[in-house]
């Protein structure tokens, strides 16, 4: 990979930049309705959430007990679909869009861990995620990281802000986990990853999951009205086939769009055992040729 494609240096954990614009847009953050992002924290075991998270949060899981595994079973999908693309696929790029708030193990840490030279951009349109943004942007000295407070529908933006860091001769990672669940019109959302995967060049690939619907999870659809009737923002099931679409055009690698904890579980981190089989979170990954 070449160096900075552009002059304009990204920023840094310290630039005050950032910590004005998080501070400018705290106003923004609703505490007194429960919000996705800080929902899936809390499942996750963080503490950016507030009681009112915490009480849809076990709402939803009263409804569909399994919430907090498949929470789970998506970012230990996240770590080894990372860690594959590092170790056996070269790559040193990635995209992540629809961050969600700093966690254990976000990509640039599983990245950089084997590849210290490892160039991350992230990008959100989430208030309260741009307020710990800071912690996303610890990278390594070899490496870069970057933060963007953008929408994914703005793909010239984004794609344009990422030329700061990213060089798109070189091929990149794409990471939509959990995020076009958020984009109900069928024709937006494909046509929006197509846009995105159109502008990375060759050997680039396509990481992505989604929450699923289907017969044998009716508790899963009674979570997701709940949650569409008293949270932000309203999300939309797919079924598998509807997911696998996301792929169409690309090289789908091994095993193909399942449930995040069947996919390729061997070496995962934490107690990959716990998990069921089956969660309602369907993953895939893909190459461009």
């Amino acid at each position: 990979m070449t160096g900075n494609p552009s002059p304009e240096a990204p920023r840094s954990a310290q630039d005050p930049s950032l910590k004005d614009a998080a501070d400018a847009v705290r106003s923004r953050i609703n505490t007194a309705q429960p919000h996705t992002a800080r929902i899936w924290n809390y499942w996750l075991g963080g503490k950016d959430n507030y009681a009112v998270d915490r009480e849809a949060g076990d709402r939803i899981r009263e409804l569909h007990p399994g919430i907090g595994d498949y929470a789970r079973a998506d970012r230990l999908f996240l770590g080894r679909a990372v860690r594959h693309l590092v170790t056996d696929r070269g790559v040193r790029q990635f995209l992540d869009i629809g961050t969600g708030l700093p966690t254990a193990d976000n990509t640039h840490e599983v990245a950089q861990r084997i590849a210290p030279e490892s160039r991350i951009v992230y990008v959100d349109n989430d208030p309260l995620v741009l307020t710990h943004a800071r912690a996303l942007l610890t990278s390594s000295p070899e490496g870069r990281t970057d933060y963007l407070d953008a929408d994914m529908r703005d793909v010239e933006s984004v794609l344009k802000h990422a030329a700061r860091t990213l060089d798109f001769s070189q091929p990149v990672a794409l990471m939509l986990l959990g995020v076009v669940i958020f984009i109900d019109d069928d024709k937006e959302a494909y046509g929006l990853v197509r846009r995105l995967v159109d502008a990375l060049p060759a050997g680039s690939h396509l990481v992505l999951s989604h929450t699923i619907t289907s017969p044998s999870m009716p508790d899963v659809d009674a979570a997701v009205a709940f949650w569409n009737e008293h949270g932000t923002p309203k999300l939309t099931q797919r079924t598998p086939d509807r997911v696998a679409r996301f792929f169409d055009g690309l090289d789908l690698l091994e095993p193909g769009v399942v449930s995040c904890s069947r996919w390729r579980p061997e070496g995962a981190d934490g107690d990959p055992g716990a998990l069921p089989d089956e969660v309602a979170m369907y993953a895939g990954v893909a190459r461009k040729s």
